[in-house]
């Protein structure tokens, strides 16, 4: 009997299917469900190119190649309804987008920031005024703020006919900002080329300032060395390009005529409408993640940078912000990637955006639906990733790292 139950607890045990792996069953489920997807969307695509054939409607994207024969209102690039094409609208539209959404990114960061310290200020009348453009803001549907931006605050202004003079070439009216437009010599790159170097070479001191502070505790004047880079080195080249006459810059300016103004550079009111909008209402949500971020940061901390000599605004700067940026980056990437998507509101107010050229006047001449939309989803798909997934290689290096 002892033998039997020897031989019995001698025997391997009994192999179990690899079914039973939960990790090959999760892959296995995945791939089910990949395959189940792309079937979908097989079939859906079939039947779209099946039911358009039947209507006998036109498909595919070579209508991008078809001559446009539509004017539009900005351009960053040569346009013109007789020689320029869908394609090249698309080209437009993208870039008024991108144009709107960079530059409200960066004005929406700065005014949400100092409206959301504001909040946290000492001063009585401060915090409740940034309390107030909070909640007022934010609550307010962004197509009225647009609205009224548009309607109440830029349609009131005269005709061109009665401009408001500001001096040194720039004129307001209905139609817009009209300021002068820089002409470019052909040694102006000399100009651009400065610039870029006092971005690089400001780049390469900070880290240089850093590692010194870390290292020795000795502070260096890096905004002074900024400022003298960025600005200096630009200035510099402009002065020995004029010394050696040759004028790099020269400037068109807008002359007011009987019934409108001729030259210059004209920045259309529905842009300026557009961005005051975006700015305002993204600014009233960004406020809110930094005062969040900066209550997230201990008490401590501040009265440690206080022990040590430090002035409140050292304080916030050098010891609050870095610490709460942990706590900000993430809310505050949602709010880049909601500036962006709302710029397609610009339809409302008759910005030439992606949305109002593409998706409106070009879907409405070809009615290739299915195209149109599919590139218009596409384009803020890829918008969104790229946002976020630079914002992410950013969260990384602020991240707390556990040793």
């Amino acid at each position: 009997m002892g033998s039997v139950q020897t031989a019995i607890s001698q025997a391997s045990p009994p192999k179990k299917s690899f079914l039973y792996d939960p990790r090959v069953r999760g892959i296995f489920y995945q791939v089910l469900l990949v395959c189940v997807v792309a079937y979908l969307f097989y079939m859906a695509a079939s039947n779209a190119i099946e039911n358009l054939r039947r209507a006998k409607i036109a498909s595919g994207f070579g209508f991008l190649e078809n001559t446009a024969g539509f004017d539009i209102s900005q351009t960053l690039i040569t346009f013109s309804a007789a020689g320029s094409t869908y394609g090249d609208a698309f080209v437009v539209g993208l870039l008024n987008t991108l144009l709107v959404s960079a530059i409200g990114i960066v004005f929406a960061t700065l005014l949400g920031f100092t409206v959301g310290i504001a909040r946290l200020s000492t001063n009585w009348m401060v915090a409740k005024v940034a309390m107030v453009y909070v909640e007022l803001l934010r609550n307010i549907p962004l197509l009225l703020q647009l609205l009224f931006w548009y309607i109440a605050v830029l349609g009131p202004l005269p005709q061109p006919r009665d401009s408001y003079v500001m001096g040194a070439g720039f004129f307001l009216n209905s139609r817009g900002l009209f300021m002068p437009r820089p002409i470019y010599a052909s040694d102006a790159w000399v100009i651009g080329a400065a610039f870029a170097i006092g971005v690089v070479g400001t780049i390469v001191f900070r880290r240089w300032a850093k590692k010194q502070q870390e290292s020795t505790g000795r502070q260096y004047p890096v905004g002074l060395a900024t400022i003298g880079l960025v600005l200096g080195l630009p200035i510099a080249a402009w002065l020995v390009l004029a010394l050696a006459n040759a004028n790099p810059v020269s400037f068109d300016l807008p002359v007011k005529g009987t019934f409108n103004l001729r030259g210059g550079m004209q920045i259309l009111p529905e842009f300026v409408a557009l961005l005051v909008g975006l700015v305002t209402y993204t600014a009233a949500f960004i406020a809110e993640v930094v005062r969040a971020g900066i209550l997230a940061v201990s008490k401590g901390q501040t009265e440690a940078a206080g022990s040590l000599g430090l002035k409140p605004g050292q304080t916030l700067r050098l010891v609050v912000i870095p610490q709460a940026m942990r706590v900000i980056i993430p809310p505050l990437t949602s709010q880049y990637l909601n500036l962006t998507k709302n710029s397609s509101l610009a339809v409302a107010i008759g910005y030439p955006d992606l949305v109002q050229v593409f998706m409106g006047t070009v879907l409405n001449q070809t009615g290739q639906a299915i195209e149109v939309v599919t590139i218009t989803m596409g384009v803020y798909l890829t918008i969104s990733l790229v946002t976020s997934f630079v914002m992410n290689i950013y969260n990384r290096r602020v991240a707390i790292v556990e040793r």
